[in-house]
């Protein structure tokens, strides 16, 4: 990662904070694989997920049991406002 952040990232982290601060679960961990454009949230590391549901907008929910483990993100990129 670079150094300096340009103004356009500075303004998606801050419209992102609120977000952020709301966000259901204290810890949390969100690593992007860009090449195949997929966003993994995560709460617990490791998630060792026992099962998974998607959602109707296509969001996988993984479950450790009966507990929310995580979250898998296909194609973040076209979901991306501005």
């Amino acid at each position: 990662m670079e150094k300096t952040v340009n103004p356009v990232t500075m303004q998606a982290i801050a419209h992102a904070i609120p977000l952020l601060v709301a966000f259901p679960s204290p810890h949390f961990w969100v690593d992007y694989d860009k090449e195949a454009d997929v966003l993994y949230i995560s709460f617990e590391r490791p998630q060792k997920a026992t099962d998974t549901a998607m959602t109707d907008d296509a969001l996988l929910l993984r479950y450790r049991h009966t507990q929310l483990a995580g979250i898998t993100v296909s194609e973040p990129s076209t979901r991306a406002t501005t």
